[in-house]
């Protein structure tokens, strides 16, 4: 048989609640970083695509924002685009975290997601490494299991250590169907950088200010200019109230300076050469109650 007919080719998404780890997971199956990673909740804010690519197959992860019920227009724009993938899918990795039993945001994604979906669903069971109770594992297991009406097939991961990750790979290619190579074996996203330069300074925010700022920041990359040996990025913080733009400047600008040091360190590892990166802060009153401007960054929202 020839090779292009046994050469596996699909889309799998990644569904969980809030900081379960699928930024982490995604990051590990493509082998380098392009989702940000930090422990507040709500951090991906856009379906993020992941190339995985072998000799016999490519398998396009999706990474979603985490799923709770939404409480304003960003969490509904957020929600949708979660609900905008699943039935476009070959695979739904539904990923919980193995230390803690079925909790009432698991089963709302169940009961609002997959109950009545027909596309296929894996149970991922992160952070395995992390309990030694056998017992108490399997017991949790059993709690995610039982929300499904059918049985639903399940793997035990760790995705920060990489436990088991060739494992959930074979898995995987169980529910791929046969098909061509749709990006270049070297391609591992299909982001820009202008994408990556937005979603990593606004991890190196979130990061520097905790709770004070997270769920009220949005960040715009007005400019990316690339040049052969540095490139030149110029990018909006939009804050939603004034004292919020405070804490992002901090005395004598001191904040906005380890923002801006820190993002350009991570950027130029991404992208292998000088980055010349300016930031500017913004007050957008109450954005993420603005469909408008939701939408201007580049989010669905009813």
């Amino acid at each position: 048989m020839d090779n292009a007919q046994t050469f596996k080719s699909g889309f799998v998404v990644i569904i969980a609640r809030p900081n379960v780890g699928k930024s982490t997971l995604l990051n590990r199956l493509v082998g380098q970083k392009i989702a940000i990673t930090t422990p507040v909740a709500q951090t991906t804010r856009k379906n993020i695509k992941g190339i995985y690519s072998d000799c016999d197959s490519q398998i396009v992860f999706i990474d979603t924002p985490g799923i709770h019920k939404p409480l304003n227009k960003l969490g509904e724009a957020l929600s949708e685009q979660t609900k905008s993938v699943l039935e476009d899918v070959d695979l739904i990795l539904f990923l919980v975290d193995a230390n803690d039993p079925a909790g009432l945001g698991d089963k709302w994604i169940v009961e609002n997601y997959l109950k009545e979906i027909k596309t296929p669903v894996l149970l991922v069971m992160n952070k395995a490494d992390l309990i030694k109770d056998l017992a108490k594992r399997e017991l949790n297991a059993y709690s995610y299991k039982s929300l499904f009406n059918s049985p639903v097939d399940t793997i035990k991961i760790s995705a920060k250590t990489g436990r088991n990750i060739d494992d959930l790979i074979k898995k995987i290619k169980n529910f791929i169907p046969e098909g061509l190579k749709m990006y270049d074996e070297d391609e591992v996203t299909d982001q820009t950088m202008r994408d990556i330069a937005s979603e990593v300074i606004r991890e190196k925010i979130i990061f520097s200010t905790k709770d004070e700022i997270p769920h009220s920041v949005a960040v715009v990359v007005e400019n990316y200019k690339e040049e052969e040996n540095i490139d030149k990025i110029s990018a909006q913080i939009i804050v939603s109230n004034d004292s919020q733009k405070k804490i992002l400047i901090g005395k004598g600008g001191s904040m906005l300076k380890k923002i801006g040091t820190s993002a350009r360190l991570e950027l130029e590892k991404i992208a292998q050469k000088k980055i010349f990166l300016e930031l500017f802060v913004k007050v957008v009153k109450n954005w993420q109650k603005d469909s408008a401007f939701i939408k201007s960054l580049g989010l669905d929202v009813k």
